[in-house]
Protein backbone atom coordinates (compact mmCIF):
# COMPACT_ATOMS: atom_id res chain seq x y z
CA UNK A 1 0.00 0.00 0.00
CA UNK A 2 1.26 3.47 -0.87
CA UNK A 3 1.71 6.14 1.77
CA UNK A 4 -1.57 7.72 2.86
CA UNK A 5 -2.20 11.36 2.03
CA UNK A 6 -2.97 13.00 5.35
CA UNK A 7 -6.10 15.12 5.80
CA UNK A 8 -5.92 18.86 6.24
CA UNK A 9 -7.37 20.66 9.23
CA UNK A 10 -10.63 22.16 7.99
CA UNK A 11 -11.56 24.25 11.03
CA UNK A 12 -12.83 27.61 9.81
CA UNK A 13 -12.43 26.79 6.11
CA UNK A 14 -16.14 27.12 5.32
CA UNK A 15 -19.12 28.80 6.88
CA UNK A 16 -21.78 26.62 8.40
CA UNK A 17 -20.86 23.65 10.56
CA UNK A 18 -21.76 20.03 10.03
CA UNK A 19 -25.19 19.18 11.42
CA UNK A 20 -25.90 15.70 10.01
CA UNK A 21 -29.22 14.59 8.65
CA UNK A 22 -28.07 13.72 5.12
CA UNK A 23 -29.21 11.03 2.70
CA UNK A 24 -26.95 8.30 1.30
CA UNK A 25 -26.05 10.21 -1.94
CA UNK A 26 -24.44 12.95 0.15
CA UNK A 27 -22.21 10.49 2.04
CA UNK A 28 -21.33 8.77 -1.23
CA UNK A 29 -20.29 12.06 -2.79
CA UNK A 30 -18.26 13.14 0.25
CA UNK A 31 -16.26 9.90 0.22
CA UNK A 32 -15.83 10.06 -3.55
CA UNK A 33 -14.50 13.61 -3.38
CA UNK A 34 -11.96 12.70 -0.70
CA UNK A 35 -10.93 9.70 -2.80
CA UNK A 36 -10.51 11.88 -5.89
CA UNK A 37 -8.29 14.36 -4.05
CA UNK A 38 -6.15 11.46 -2.86
CA UNK A 39 -6.02 10.12 -6.41
CA UNK A 40 -4.72 13.54 -7.46
CA UNK A 41 -2.04 13.28 -4.72
CA UNK A 42 -3.57 16.23 -2.90
CA UNK A 43 -4.42 16.51 0.81
CA UNK A 44 -8.03 15.70 1.62
CA UNK A 45 -10.14 17.34 4.28
CA UNK A 46 -12.02 15.62 7.09
CA UNK A 47 -14.98 17.86 6.34
CA UNK A 48 -15.56 17.75 2.61
CA UNK A 49 -17.13 20.90 1.10
CA UNK A 50 -20.07 19.80 -1.05
CA UNK A 51 -22.56 21.68 -3.18
CA UNK A 52 -25.78 19.93 -2.24
CA UNK A 53 -28.02 21.66 -4.78
CA UNK A 54 -26.82 20.51 -8.20
CA UNK A 55 -29.06 23.10 -9.88
CA UNK A 56 -27.28 25.99 -8.16
CA UNK A 57 -24.00 27.11 -9.68
CA UNK A 58 -21.08 27.01 -7.23
CA UNK A 59 -20.32 30.51 -6.05
CA UNK A 60 -23.76 31.86 -6.94
CA UNK A 61 -25.12 34.55 -4.58
CA UNK A 62 -26.51 33.00 -1.43
CA UNK A 63 -25.00 29.57 -2.12
CA UNK A 64 -22.22 27.96 -0.17
CA UNK A 65 -20.84 24.46 0.29
CA UNK A 66 -21.90 22.30 3.20
CA UNK A 67 -19.28 20.39 5.16
CA UNK A 68 -19.74 16.62 5.33
CA UNK A 69 -17.32 14.42 7.32
CA UNK A 70 -15.25 11.60 5.84
CA UNK A 71 -13.52 9.04 8.03
CA UNK A 72 -10.55 7.97 5.90
CA UNK A 73 -8.94 8.09 2.47
CA UNK A 74 -5.82 6.23 1.36
CA UNK A 75 -4.16 4.84 -1.79
CA UNK A 76 -4.26 1.09 -2.44
CA UNK A 77 -2.51 -1.15 -4.96
CA UNK A 78 -3.20 -1.11 -8.71
CA UNK A 79 -4.06 2.56 -8.79
CA UNK A 80 -7.09 2.32 -6.50
CA UNK A 81 -7.92 4.75 -3.72
CA UNK A 82 -10.25 3.87 -0.84
CA UNK A 83 -12.31 6.42 1.07
CA UNK A 84 -14.84 5.77 3.83
CA UNK A 85 -17.77 7.84 5.07
CA UNK A 86 -20.21 6.90 7.82
CA UNK A 87 -23.86 7.79 7.32
CA UNK A 88 -25.67 9.98 9.82
CA UNK A 89 -29.39 10.60 9.17
CA UNK A 90 -29.51 13.19 11.96
CA UNK A 91 -30.76 13.30 15.56
CA UNK A 92 -34.13 11.80 16.36
CA UNK A 93 -34.45 9.93 13.06
CA UNK A 94 -35.12 6.18 13.12
CA UNK A 95 -33.20 4.99 10.07
CA UNK A 96 -31.21 1.84 9.35
CA UNK A 97 -28.45 3.87 7.66
CA UNK A 98 -27.35 5.34 11.01
CA UNK A 99 -23.61 4.72 11.49
CA UNK A 100 -23.54 2.74 8.23
CA UNK A 101 -20.04 2.54 6.70
CA UNK A 102 -19.93 3.39 2.99
CA UNK A 103 -16.73 2.60 1.08
CA UNK A 104 -15.73 4.21 -2.21
CA UNK A 105 -13.01 2.74 -4.44
CA UNK A 106 -11.78 5.10 -7.15
CA UNK A 107 -9.18 4.97 -9.92
CA UNK A 108 -8.40 6.48 -13.29
CA UNK A 109 -9.90 4.62 -16.23
CA UNK A 110 -8.35 4.29 -19.68
CA UNK A 111 -9.99 4.55 -23.07
CA UNK A 112 -12.98 6.48 -24.41
CA UNK A 113 -16.29 6.77 -22.63
CA UNK A 114 -18.19 8.80 -20.06
CA UNK A 115 -16.22 10.75 -17.48
CA UNK A 116 -17.50 8.42 -14.71
CA UNK A 117 -18.25 4.70 -14.64
CA UNK A 118 -20.04 3.62 -11.48
CA UNK A 119 -20.10 -0.01 -10.39
CA UNK A 120 -21.98 -1.72 -7.57
CA UNK A 121 -19.71 -3.57 -5.17
CA UNK A 122 -20.73 -5.88 -2.34
CA UNK A 123 -23.79 -4.74 -0.43
CA UNK A 124 -24.99 -2.23 -3.02
CA UNK A 125 -28.43 -2.76 -4.50
CA UNK A 126 -28.78 -3.41 -8.22
CA UNK A 127 -31.84 -3.36 -10.45
CA UNK A 128 -32.91 -6.95 -10.88
CA UNK A 129 -34.00 -6.36 -14.47
CA UNK A 130 -30.69 -4.90 -15.68
CA UNK A 131 -28.01 -5.53 -13.05
CA UNK A 132 -27.22 -1.79 -12.98
CA UNK A 133 -26.57 -0.04 -9.66
CA UNK A 134 -29.75 1.42 -8.16
CA UNK A 135 -28.72 5.07 -8.10
CA UNK A 136 -31.11 8.01 -7.94
CA UNK A 137 -30.96 10.92 -10.36
CA UNK A 138 -30.06 13.21 -7.47
CA UNK A 139 -27.07 11.01 -6.59
CA UNK A 140 -25.77 11.21 -10.17
CA UNK A 141 -26.25 14.98 -10.23
CA UNK A 142 -24.45 15.35 -6.91
CA UNK A 143 -21.44 13.38 -8.18
CA UNK A 144 -21.41 15.44 -11.36
CA UNK A 145 -21.51 18.78 -9.53
CA UNK A 146 -18.82 17.94 -6.97
CA UNK A 147 -16.43 15.58 -8.75
CA UNK A 148 -16.37 16.51 -12.39
CA UNK A 149 -14.73 19.95 -11.86
CA UNK A 150 -11.80 18.08 -10.27
CA UNK A 151 -11.34 15.66 -13.20
CA UNK A 152 -8.74 16.91 -15.71
CA UNK A 153 -9.87 17.16 -19.34
CA UNK A 154 -9.56 13.83 -21.12
CA UNK A 155 -9.44 11.80 -17.91
CA UNK A 156 -12.08 9.27 -16.78
CA UNK A 157 -12.93 7.74 -13.43
CA UNK A 158 -14.05 4.30 -12.33
CA UNK A 159 -15.96 4.36 -9.06
CA UNK A 160 -17.00 1.27 -7.13
CA UNK A 161 -19.21 1.52 -4.05
CA UNK A 162 -19.17 -1.08 -1.27
CA UNK A 163 -21.53 -1.22 1.71
CA UNK A 164 -20.18 -3.99 3.97
CA UNK A 165 -23.48 -4.33 5.88
CA UNK A 166 -25.67 -3.60 2.87
CA UNK A 167 -26.86 -7.08 2.00
CA UNK A 168 -27.86 -7.86 5.59
CA UNK A 169 -29.64 -4.55 6.14
CA UNK A 170 -31.47 -4.81 2.81
CA UNK A 171 -33.39 -7.74 4.25
CA UNK A 172 -35.08 -5.26 6.58
CA UNK A 173 -36.31 -3.06 3.72
CA UNK A 174 -38.84 -3.46 0.92
CA UNK A 175 -36.16 -2.95 -1.76
CA UNK A 176 -36.62 -6.44 -3.19
CA UNK A 177 -40.32 -5.80 -3.50
CA UNK A 178 -39.52 -3.14 -6.08
CA UNK A 179 -36.88 -5.00 -8.03
CA UNK A 180 -33.75 -3.94 -6.12
CA UNK A 181 -31.60 -6.89 -5.03
CA UNK A 182 -28.19 -7.69 -3.52
CA UNK A 183 -28.07 -4.75 -1.10
CA UNK A 184 -29.07 -1.19 -0.25
CA UNK A 185 -30.02 1.27 -2.99
CA UNK A 186 -28.07 4.51 -3.41
CA UNK A 187 -31.18 6.62 -3.48
CA UNK A 188 -32.45 9.93 -2.18
CA UNK A 189 -34.11 12.79 -3.99
CA UNK A 190 -32.65 15.53 -1.82
CA UNK A 191 -29.79 16.18 0.57
CA UNK A 192 -31.71 16.14 3.84
CA UNK A 193 -33.29 12.99 5.25
CA UNK A 194 -37.08 13.00 5.14
CA UNK A 195 -38.09 12.30 8.71
CA UNK A 196 -40.90 9.86 7.93
CA UNK A 197 -41.12 8.59 11.50
CA UNK A 198 -40.65 11.97 13.15
CA UNK A 199 -43.34 14.39 14.35
CA UNK A 200 -42.43 17.08 11.79
CA UNK A 201 -43.33 14.64 9.00
CA UNK A 202 -46.73 14.16 10.59
CA UNK A 203 -47.22 17.91 10.78
CA UNK A 204 -46.41 18.27 7.08
CA UNK A 205 -48.91 15.53 6.17
CA UNK A 206 -51.57 17.08 8.42
CA UNK A 207 -51.03 20.46 6.79
CA UNK A 208 -51.41 18.95 3.32
CA UNK A 209 -54.56 17.11 4.38
CA UNK A 210 -56.16 20.23 5.82
CA UNK A 211 -55.25 22.19 2.71
CA UNK A 212 -57.04 19.62 0.54
CA UNK A 213 -60.10 19.65 2.80
CA UNK A 214 -60.25 23.46 2.78
CA UNK A 215 -60.12 23.77 -1.02
CA UNK A 216 -63.27 25.25 -2.60
CA UNK A 217 -63.73 22.19 -4.83
CA UNK A 218 -63.43 19.71 -1.95
CA UNK A 219 -66.32 17.23 -2.11
CA UNK A 220 -65.45 14.97 0.81
CA UNK A 221 -63.10 12.55 -0.97
CA UNK A 222 -59.42 11.91 -0.17
CA UNK A 223 -56.69 9.45 -1.17
CA UNK A 224 -53.93 8.63 1.32
CA UNK A 225 -50.88 7.08 -0.31
CA UNK A 226 -48.19 5.33 1.69
CA UNK A 227 -44.76 6.34 0.43
CA UNK A 228 -43.26 7.49 -2.85
CA UNK A 229 -44.39 4.42 -4.79
CA UNK A 230 -48.02 5.12 -3.98
CA UNK A 231 -47.55 8.79 -4.84
CA UNK A 232 -46.20 7.80 -8.23
CA UNK A 233 -48.86 5.17 -8.87
CA UNK A 234 -51.97 7.20 -7.93
CA UNK A 235 -52.11 9.41 -11.06
CA UNK A 236 -51.32 6.40 -13.25
CA UNK A 237 -54.46 4.78 -11.88
CA UNK A 238 -56.45 7.86 -12.84
CA UNK A 239 -56.76 9.26 -9.32
CA UNK A 240 -56.79 13.08 -9.38
CA UNK A 241 -53.71 14.58 -7.74
CA UNK A 242 -55.81 17.18 -5.93
CA UNK A 243 -57.25 14.32 -3.87
CA UNK A 244 -53.88 12.75 -2.98
CA UNK A 245 -51.95 13.21 0.27
CA UNK A 246 -48.75 11.33 1.10
CA UNK A 247 -49.21 9.80 4.53
CA UNK A 248 -45.80 8.39 5.37
CA UNK A 249 -45.95 6.21 8.48
CA UNK A 250 -48.42 8.22 10.59
CA UNK A 251 -51.61 6.57 9.33
CA UNK A 252 -53.62 6.50 12.56
CA UNK A 253 -53.51 10.23 13.35
CA UNK A 254 -54.13 11.06 9.70
CA UNK A 255 -57.23 8.86 9.54
CA UNK A 256 -58.70 10.66 12.55
CA UNK A 257 -57.66 14.08 11.21
CA UNK A 258 -59.28 13.30 7.85
CA UNK A 259 -62.58 12.43 9.50
CA UNK A 260 -62.44 15.56 11.66
CA UNK A 261 -61.75 17.66 8.54
CA UNK A 262 -64.94 16.45 6.88
CA UNK A 263 -63.65 13.67 4.66
CA UNK A 264 -66.51 11.30 3.90
CA UNK A 265 -64.75 8.74 1.68
CA UNK A 266 -61.05 7.92 2.12
CA UNK A 267 -59.05 5.55 -0.06
CA UNK A 268 -55.84 3.98 1.31
CA UNK A 269 -53.42 3.10 -1.50
CA UNK A 270 -50.26 1.27 -0.47
CA UNK A 271 -47.77 -1.52 -1.04
CA UNK A 272 -49.12 -4.82 0.28
CA UNK A 273 -46.09 -5.39 2.51
CA UNK A 274 -46.68 -2.07 4.27
CA UNK A 275 -50.46 -1.74 4.36
CA UNK A 276 -50.86 -5.23 5.86
CA UNK A 277 -49.77 -3.80 9.20
CA UNK A 278 -53.10 -2.00 9.47
CA UNK A 279 -54.84 -5.37 9.19
CA UNK A 280 -53.14 -6.22 12.50
CA UNK A 281 -54.12 -2.96 14.17
CA UNK A 282 -50.69 -1.32 13.71
CA UNK A 283 -51.35 2.29 12.69
CA UNK A 284 -47.80 3.66 12.82
CA UNK A 285 -46.03 1.63 10.17
CA UNK A 286 -42.33 2.47 10.57
CA UNK A 287 -40.44 -0.81 10.95
CA UNK A 288 -38.43 0.50 13.93
CA UNK A 289 -41.60 0.93 15.96
CA UNK A 290 -43.67 -2.10 15.00
CA UNK A 291 -43.69 -4.96 12.54
CA UNK A 292 -45.83 -8.07 13.00
CA UNK A 293 -46.38 -8.59 9.28
CA UNK A 294 -45.58 -12.30 9.34
CA UNK A 295 -47.93 -12.85 12.26
CA UNK A 296 -50.77 -10.89 10.63
CA UNK A 297 -50.34 -12.68 7.32
CA UNK A 298 -50.23 -16.09 9.00
CA UNK A 299 -53.37 -15.39 11.01
CA UNK A 300 -55.31 -14.24 7.94
CA UNK A 301 -54.07 -17.22 5.94
CA UNK A 302 -55.20 -19.60 8.67
CA UNK A 303 -58.64 -17.95 8.65
CA UNK A 304 -58.68 -18.50 4.88
CA UNK A 305 -58.10 -22.24 5.37
CA UNK A 306 -54.33 -22.56 4.91
CA UNK A 307 -52.61 -24.91 7.34
CA UNK A 308 -49.77 -27.29 8.07
CA UNK A 309 -46.43 -26.88 6.33
CA UNK A 310 -47.85 -24.31 3.90
CA UNK A 311 -48.81 -22.06 6.81
CA UNK A 312 -45.37 -22.46 8.41
CA UNK A 313 -43.67 -21.63 5.11
CA UNK A 314 -45.81 -18.52 4.84
CA UNK A 315 -44.75 -17.39 8.32
CA UNK A 316 -41.05 -18.06 7.62
CA UNK A 317 -40.91 -16.24 4.27
CA UNK A 318 -38.51 -13.24 4.26
CA UNK A 319 -41.16 -10.77 3.00
CA UNK A 320 -44.91 -10.54 2.52
CA UNK A 321 -44.27 -10.34 -1.23
CA UNK A 322 -42.29 -13.59 -1.21
CA UNK A 323 -44.84 -15.33 0.98
CA UNK A 324 -47.77 -14.46 -1.27
CA UNK A 325 -45.78 -15.34 -4.38
CA UNK A 326 -45.13 -18.79 -2.91
CA UNK A 327 -48.84 -19.28 -2.25
CA UNK A 328 -49.63 -18.13 -5.80
CA UNK A 329 -47.25 -20.71 -7.27
CA UNK A 330 -49.17 -23.47 -5.54
CA UNK A 331 -52.69 -22.07 -5.73
CA UNK A 332 -53.28 -18.71 -7.44
CA UNK A 333 -56.98 -18.44 -6.54
CA UNK A 334 -56.09 -18.93 -2.88
CA UNK A 335 -53.40 -16.23 -3.11
CA UNK A 336 -55.87 -13.83 -4.71
CA UNK A 337 -58.40 -14.66 -2.00
CA UNK A 338 -55.79 -13.99 0.69
CA UNK A 339 -54.92 -10.58 -0.77
CA UNK A 340 -58.59 -9.63 -0.83
CA UNK A 341 -58.87 -10.75 2.79
CA UNK A 342 -55.90 -8.56 3.73
CA UNK A 343 -57.47 -5.52 2.06
CA UNK A 344 -60.82 -6.19 3.73
CA UNK A 345 -59.11 -6.56 7.12
CA UNK A 346 -57.35 -3.20 6.58
CA UNK A 347 -60.75 -1.59 6.01
CA UNK A 348 -62.32 -3.25 9.04
CA UNK A 349 -59.49 -2.39 11.43
CA UNK A 350 -59.40 1.18 10.14
CA UNK A 351 -63.11 1.59 10.88
CA UNK A 352 -62.60 0.17 14.36
CA UNK A 353 -59.68 2.56 14.91
CA UNK A 354 -61.86 5.51 13.91
CA UNK A 355 -64.68 4.32 16.16
CA UNK A 356 -62.36 4.63 19.16
CA UNK A 357 -62.21 8.36 18.45
CA UNK A 358 -65.91 8.77 17.68
CA UNK A 359 -65.40 9.11 13.92
CA UNK A 360 -67.43 6.20 12.54
CA UNK A 361 -69.04 8.17 9.68
CA UNK A 362 -66.03 8.21 7.31
CA UNK A 363 -65.87 5.26 4.85
CA UNK A 364 -62.36 3.77 4.44
CA UNK A 365 -61.35 1.66 1.45
CA UNK A 366 -58.07 -0.16 0.86
CA UNK A 367 -56.26 -0.96 -2.39
CA UNK A 368 -52.99 -2.93 -2.36
CA UNK A 369 -50.30 -3.05 -5.03
CA UNK A 370 -47.34 -5.39 -5.51
CA UNK A 371 -43.66 -5.00 -6.40
CA UNK A 372 -44.50 -4.34 -10.06
CA UNK A 373 -46.89 -1.56 -8.98
CA UNK A 374 -49.88 -3.56 -10.11
CA UNK A 375 -53.08 -3.63 -8.07
CA UNK A 376 -53.21 -7.02 -6.36
CA UNK A 377 -55.89 -6.66 -3.71
CA UNK A 378 -58.95 -4.52 -2.99
CA UNK A 379 -61.35 -4.48 -0.11
CA UNK A 380 -65.05 -4.18 -0.91
CA UNK A 381 -65.07 -0.47 -0.05
CA UNK A 382 -61.74 0.05 -1.83
CA UNK A 383 -63.08 -1.43 -5.06
CA UNK A 384 -66.05 0.93 -5.04
CA UNK A 385 -63.94 3.97 -4.12
CA UNK A 386 -61.26 3.32 -6.73
CA UNK A 387 -63.93 3.08 -9.42
CA UNK A 388 -65.73 6.20 -8.21
CA UNK A 389 -62.67 8.40 -7.68
CA UNK A 390 -61.20 7.54 -11.06
CA UNK A 391 -64.20 9.32 -12.54
CA UNK A 392 -63.73 12.52 -10.51
CA UNK A 393 -62.86 15.41 -12.82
Amino acid sequence: MAESIQPQNTAGDFTGGYTGGYTVPVWLTAAARAALLTLRSEPWERLQPLWLDPAAAPGAPGSEPRRVPVEAAAPLADGWVLAIARCDPGPGVLDLTRDLALWVLLRWQEGPGDWLTLRAGAGVGVLQASGEPCLSTYARQLLEANLRPLVPPGRRLELQVVIPEGRRLAERTSNAAFGVVEGLALIGTQAEVQRSAAPDQLEAALAALRQRAAAPQFAGDLVLVIGENGLDLAPRLGLPLELVVKAGNWLGPLLVAAAEAGVQRLLLLGYQGKLIKLAGGIFHTHHHLADGRAEVLTALAALAGLGGEALQALHDAPTVEAALAEVAQRDRPRADQLRQRIAAAVEQRSQRYLARYGQESMAVGAVLFDRSRQICGQGPVGLDLLTALRGVA
